[in-house]
This record gives structure tokens, C-alpha cells and sequence, in this order.
């Protein structure tokens, strides 16, 4: 079955408003933001998006975030955007900060078919026992609160450990990033971008990928592929322009003295 689709928009045109998308990506790495651009271009709102964060002021999710289009967010950290923590912290946005590693199995269970899990992350805290704030009012009381989660204890007598019930994720579309993928959508992530990217596209209903490099089937070692055709719905191919556009989300070199320079 060829997955291909000829441009980004076709792939995104019956995503609605309302929809849950988990979306791939760590920062700046691996997110796929040309599905992302598309979606903001054919003016889809209200979404609830899955992702470990949700990009920087004005790149990655942080442009659908900016124009409003984001109701909801279930993420592992705000980092470095500050529209998402302005948005947040006015009650504009719901934002649902859970564990990085259990928002990866949450997402990892979904695609699996595990409806729930028990894990260690969060005994003992706001995860386990409720009441991290997911909305606030405009003058910063908690409007909504996380719920207590069901715990239990497992281990041999007398080297029992408490662990907390975690959900899996499943949502209606997933938006994934990859260097190379076939025709029937397997899919090849490059370095620190097989991050989020595999667990968000086991977790959508329909998985929509965009990649570098588009091959024929049977041109990826199935001993390559990080993420199956199996999962993966719909396939794009990127220009050479939108492949290379990669920021880099903080510089750390110094800047050369010139003047150190010209002595040497």
C-alpha cells in the first residue's frame, strides 16, 4: 500500500478542531514542523496536543501555540518558552505536566494496546496524590486540579514498594518527524531525533509522517527500522529547504576574539 501523499496540507486537511495529536520531537530536535506549519495554515483550533514539550517561542508547536490554537497540552516540562508559561500560569491554556519517562510509556502503552500501568515516578507526590494545577484562574487560584491516581504495592513481603496507576495515551492523529521511510511508512529517525518521535506515532489513531528521504519498499533493512509501516498512515516528503531548516535551540560556543585572532 503506497502512503504517500504529494504535499503536507493534503495530509492534515481532515484533522478538525478539537482533535488530541501527539506530536514527535525533543526541543527542537525531531519536530516535524512542516505538518505543523500546515496545520496552522488551514486554521485547525482547539487542539489537545501530546508532546514532551511544546517548542520554543514562535518554532514547532510553539507557532500553533502562539496564534491560539492549543487548548490543551499533556506534556513533561514548559522549558524555555515563555508563551507557553505566560499562557499557563493566566489560565489561558490546561497543561498536564507529567514524569518525561511515563509520558514516553504512556504513549509507548497506548500503541501497544496496554490500557494502564504501574510505575514508581510520582509516588509520594502531587502525581500520585493529586492536586498539580492543570488550570489556573486569571488571578492565579488553581481552577482545575489533577485527580488522586489509584496506587497499590508489589513486591515479596516486607520489600514492598508502592507504585502508581498511569494511564496510556491514545490520540486521534500523531505528527512524527523521520530522516528516511518507505512507501508502506517505515520509518528511520536520525540520532537524538528517535526521541519522542517512535512513542507519539505508535499513539495516534492515524499517524502522519514527514520525512528527508522518501524510498521504495524494500530499500530500509528491516533490521533499520525504528518505527513499522504498521502504525504509520500517511507519508510525506519534504523539500530540500524545509529538510534542512534545523535551528538550533541554544547556542553555547563564545564568540572569537578577533583580536586573539590576529596575534595567533
Amino acid at each position: 500500500m503506497d502512503k504517500s501523499f504529494a504535499d503536507p496540507a493534503a495530509a492534515v486537511a481532515d484533522i478538525p478542531d478539537g482533535a488530541s495529536i501527539a506530536v514527535g520531537g525533543f526541543g527542537l530536535v525531531g519536530v516535524p514542523i512542516v505538518l505543523i506549519r500546515a496545520l496552522l495554515r488551514q486554521g485547525t483550533t482547539d487542539l489537545h496536543v501530546v508532546s514532551n514539550n511544546c517548542g520554543l517561542d514562535g518554532w514547532g508547536l510553539g507557532e500553533l501555540l502562539s496564534e491560539g490554537r492549543i487548548s490543551r497540552v499533556t506534556a513533561s516540562y514548559i522549558g524555555q518558552n515563555k508563551d507557553f508559561a505566560r499562557k499557563y500560569l493566566s489560565g489561558a491554556l490546561e497543561v498536564e505536566l507529567t514524569p518525561q519517562g511515563t509520558l514516553a510509556e504512556r504513549m509507548r502503552a497506548g500503541g501497544a494496546g496496554i490500557p494502564a500501568f504501574f510505575t514508581a515516578s510520582g509516588v509520594g507526590t502531587m502525581v500520585s496524590e493529586g492536586g498539580l494545577p492543570w488550570r489556573y484562574n486569571a488571578d492565579g487560584s488553581v481552577r482545575i486540579a489533577s485527580p488522586p491516581k489509584e496506587t497499590r504495592k508489589f513486591g515479596s513481603l516486607g520489600a514492598e514498594k508502592k507504585y502508581v496507576l498511569e494511564e496510556a495515551i491514545v490520540t486521534d492523529y500523531a505528527l512524527v518527524r523521520a530522516a528516511r521511510g518507505d512507501r508502506h511508512g517505515n520509518l528511520v529517525f536520525e540520532k537524538s531525533a528517535r526521541n519522542f518521535n517512535p512513542v507519539a506515532g505508535m499513539a495516534g489513531r492515524i499517524t502522519i509522517a514527514e520525512v528527508d528521504e522518501l524510498v521504495e519498499p524494500g530499500m530500509i533493512d528491516p533490521d533499520d527500522v525504528h518505527l513499522a509501516g504498521i502504525y504509520v498512515n500517511r507519508i510525506v516528503q519534504l523539500d530540500a529547504d524545509d529538510a534542512a531548516d534545523l535551528p538550533i535551540e541554544m547556542v553555547t560556543t563564545r564568540p572569537r576574539n578577533p583580536v586573539a585572532q590576529e596575534e595567533r
